[in-house]
């Protein structure tokens, strides 16, 4: 059953392989549960083995970062979506973290500074973060929007159907290559934003929210393959500079 689970899945509702496995291995906890109180002699998915795929996690450069915020739109909502991204790329809140934030979520912290202070409502987890510039800005830049005070809210932010939709159209006009999804957000967020600048992995764990720091390590790998790629460049420069011609010095 949970094979034929698991391919209805995929191939009727059209679900990637790793949410697939997401949803089988929750029945199969469910099953190993009722094994346990003994409301079933055995699970009968024990020997099925949930596999995952490694997916590669795209994120934003601080070049496509900064185009993105200098951009400037003709269009009113698309302005308010780009802003709704960019505080996302500066806090790494997701879709429904950063649209449930309201007033009352930021605080001053131990360091004199303005916080968001609250849980995450996917995994219930302490996820508090300082406000950089530019999600200042953008709080600030909405305090008096009409969506904001009406609903009392930090952002006027669309449905998730409308907000994905209006991404593609920013993408394009910033002549961004790559997909903007909360999820991009939220990887921009921990790669370049907070472990290309050096700040330390258990602190971008806290950050970010996650309940194990193999979590967080993922992104790690990430960064090493961008050093990589720079040291690279680096050696493509050193190597052109060694075929020029050698100074030739001057005599006394």
């Amino acid at each position: 059953f949970i094979v034929e689970f698991e391919h209805y899945l995929r191939t009727v509702d059209k679900i990637g392989h790793n949410t697939s496995m997401k949803y089988a291995k929750d029945l199969k906890q469910v099953m190993k549960y009722g094994a346990m109180l003994e409301y079933i002699p055995s699970s009968p998915f024990e020997h099925f083995q949930c596999s995952y795929k490694k997916v590669k996690r795209e994120f934003l450069d601080q070049d496509e970062l900064d185009a993105l915020y200098k951009k400037e739109f003709v269009i009113k909502r698309l302005e308010e979506v780009r802003d709704c991204y960019l505080f996302s790329c500066y806090t790494g809140y997701a879709y429904s973290d950063a649209e449930a934030l309201t007033p009352d979520d930021i605080a001053i912290g131990i360091d004199g500074e303005k916080w968001i202070i609250r849980n995450r409502i996917k995994t219930d987890t302490t996820e508090n973060v300082p406000l950089l510039p530019i999600p200042l800005e953008i709080i600030e830049k909405y305090r008096k929007h009409d969506y904001c005070k009406a609903n009392n809210r930090l952002l006027p932010m669309n449905s998730n159907q409308r907000y994905n939709a209006y991404l593609k159209e920013i993408s394009d006009l910033c002549t961004i290559k790559k997909k903007l999804t909360t999820h991009t957000a939220r990887h921009t967020f921990a790669t370049t934003v907070l472990l290309i600048n050096d700040v330390p992995m258990e602190t971008a764990m806290e950050l970010l929210g996650h309940t194990d720091i193999r979590t967080t390590q993922i992104y790690g790998k990430i960064v090493q393959k961008k050093v990589s790629a720079d040291m690279q460049k680096l050696k493509s420069k050193l190597s052109d500079n060694l075929q020029k011609p050698a100074l030739t010095k001057v005599k006394n």
